[in-house]
């Protein structure tokens, strides 16, 4: 097929068309919601066939670089965490790294966003905090809970003001999902279940302050237990 031919570098046809929609974006300077040329004006340009972009135009949908809709043009997609949780995600499941790797490096991380978010957060994402870790108290049952959970990061994350932050903690959901119920079964006694509440909402609290220091004091403590539950 000639869509699978291949170049001097090694590349197929497919790689050179989405090398040459990605050079596209950065050389007209386009940003998020930008639309782009068709499939047929890329083909043209690249002496390639329609079905050669149109491979292409699907591996950057997928990876979420560019947005394709039915009867409308693609346009300029926006950085997207569930991109880094499927390949994070793979990585755990094909040993290419460890649960308590990730988790390692996931404390690092929500140390700062907790700092930041203390400092850069608004009104209103100190109610959503503050929300979230209520609504862990109040959950139902663990997937209402774990869902709770996914949430109070994830909007500490954002109240930080940056926004790799905000994708990389999004790209945790997926081994959140597993973890946090496993972690909540080791907890079983009633106060151990309150300590983790607690310091969820003592977090919260911290942020809404704008105690920095406290809250990454409290989200350290938080993974100091966190971790060795995990695992």
């Amino acid at each position: 097929m000639k869509s699978m031919a291949r170049l001097d570098d090694g590349g197929s046809l497919v790689d050179l068309a989405v090398r040459r929609v990605r050079d596209h974006i950065r050389d007209q300077d386009l940003k998020v919601g930008d639309t782009l040329p068709g499939e047929g004006q890329f083909a043209t340009e690249l002496g390639v066939s329609r079905a050669v972009m149109r491979e292409a135009f699907g591996a950057l949908a997928a990876l979420r670089l560019i947005d394709v809709a039915n009867g409308r043009r693609a346009r300029v997609g926006a950085i997207d965490g569930s991109v880094m949780g499927t390949s994070l995600d793979h990585a755990v499941a094909t040993a290419q790294v460890t649960v308590a790797e990730v988790w390692d490096v996931r404390r690092t991380l929500e140390l700062r966003t907790a700092d930041l978010a203390a400092r850069n957060r608004s009104d209103i994402d100190a109610v959503e905090i503050i929300a979230a870790a209520a609504a862990m108290r109040a959950a139902a049952n663990i997937e209402a809970m774990t869902r709770s959970d996914i949430a109070f990061h994830q909007a500490i994350a954002r109240a930080s003001r940056n926004m790799l932050f905000v994708q990389i903690i999004r790209s945790f959901e997926p081994l959140m999902t597993v973890a946090v119920p496993l972690a909540w079964n080791t907890r079983d006694t009633e106060a151990a279940r309150e300590e983790v509440l607690s310091r969820h909402g003592l977090i919260a609290q911290a942020i809404a302050d704008r105690d920095g220091a406290n809250a990454a004091a409290l989200m350290h403590a938080h993974f100091d237990v966190s971790i060795g539950s995990v695992l």
